[in-house]
C-alpha cells in the first residue's frame, strides 16, 4: 500500500461505511418484510449480502488500505506483526466511524421502521444464550475470518485474485453457522454503529451485551492471525518489526528463495487483488 495515512483512513471510513449500510441494511429490510421476525432461510439471505459487499469492498479498496473494515482484524494483523501498531488506534477510529454513517443511512432510506422493526440491524444474542456462549461463538467466526485473511490475503503463496471472494465466503459462513446465536457479528465496528444510531433513535438497546462484541472478536481476531503464522510457517524465526515495507505495512517475515532476496525482508502481501508482487492484510 503506497497510499498516505489520510487516504487509506477514509478508504476504512468508506468500507465499513458500506459494509454496515448494506450487510446490516439486509437485516432491516428482511426484518421489516417480516414483521420483525426473520426465519433461518431470511438468514441466509443476510450472510450472502454480508459475504457480496465485504467482497465488493476488498477489491474495491483493498490496494488502498488493506480494506480491514473490522477492528479485530486490524488487531489481530498488529499481533501478528503483519500491521504496524501505531497506525492501530487511527484504523480503528475511522472504522468506528464508518460504521454510525452507515447506519445512519439506513435509518435515512428506512425511517422510524429501522429501529421499530430491525433496530437498524444490531447483533443481540439468541434466547438461552449467555454472555460467554456468545463470547465464545463470536471468537470462533472470527478466527475463521482472520484464518482465512491470512491465508488468502496475506501469505505471498495464495493463488492471485481470490482473496475478496473467499473471505466474503468465509463472512457468509460464519453468519450461517453462529447467526442464531449471536447474529454473527465478528466486527466490533458493524456492531456499534447500529447499537449508537438505534439508541439515537429511541430503540431498544441492549447494550448490557455490547461487550460480547468486543471481547469475541478480538480474542478471535489475534488467536487467528498468530495460529495461522504457527501452522503455515512453522520454525521460521520472525524478526522484530522495523520499517514498513510499505505505507502501513510491517516487515515480519526473512525472505526466502521464492520470497525475496537473501538477507531482505518479504514484502507482506495486499489483501485484496494479488497483483505480484504486492498483497495486504484486511476485514469484515
Amino acid at each position: 500500500m503506497s497510499a498516505s495515512l489520510p487516504r487509506r483512513l477514509l478508504a476504512e471510513f468508506v468500507g465499513t461505511g458500506l459494509l454496515v449500510l448494506f450487510g446490516a441494511g439486509s437485516v432491516v429490510a428482511a426484518l421489516t418484510l417480516n414483521g420483525g421476525r426473520l426465519a433461518y432461510a431470511g438468514l441466509g439471505i443476510i450472510a450472502l449480502a454480508f459475504g457480496l459487499v465485504v467482497a465488493l469492498v476488498i477489491y474495491a479498496v483493498g490496494t488502498t488500505s488493506g480494506a480491514h473494515i473490522n477492528p479485530a482484524v486490524t488487531v489481530g494483523l498488529a499481533a501478528a506483526r503483519r500491521f504496524r501498531w501505531a497506525e492501530v488506534a487511527p484504523y480503528v477510529v475511522a472504522q468506528l466511524l464508518g460504521a454510525v454513517v452507515g447506519a445512519l443511512l439506513i435509518v435515512a432510506y428506512v425511517g422510524s421502521r429501522a429501529t421499530d422493526f430491525g433496530s437498524v440491524g444490531l447483533t443481540a444474542l439468541g434466547p438461552g444464550v449467555n454472555g460467554l456462549q456468545g463470547i465464545v461463538a463470536e471468537a470462533l467466526g472470527t478466527f475463521l475470518l482472520v484464518f482465512t485473511i491470512m491465508a488468502v490475503a496475506v501469505d505471498k503463496r495464495a493463488p492471485a485474485g481470490w482473496a475478496g471472494f473467499l473471505i466474503g465466503l468465509a463472512v457468509a459462513s460464519e453468519i450461517m453457522l453462529i447467526g442464531p446465536f449471536t447474529g454473527g457479528s465478528v466486527n466490533p465496528a458493524r456492531s456499534f454503529g447500529p447499537y449508537l444510531v438505534n439508541q439515537l433513535f429511541g430503540g431498544s438497546t441492549p447494550w448490557s451485551e455490547f461487550y460480547v462484541y468486543i471481547v469475541g472478536p478480538l480474542v478471535g481476531g489475534v488467536a487467528g492471525a498468530l495460529s495461522y503464522e504457527l501452522l503455515a510457517r512453522p520454525g521460521v524465526a520472525v524478526p522484530p518489526v522495523t520499517a514498513p515495507v510499505e505505507a502501513g505495512v510491517a516487515a515480519a517475515e526473512p525472505a526466502t528463495a521464492t520470497e525475496g532476496e537473501p538477507g531482505r525482508p518479504a514484502e507482506v502481501p495486499t489483501q485484496s487483488r494479488r497483483e505480484a508482487p504486492s498483497r495486504s492484510e484486511t476485514k469484515t
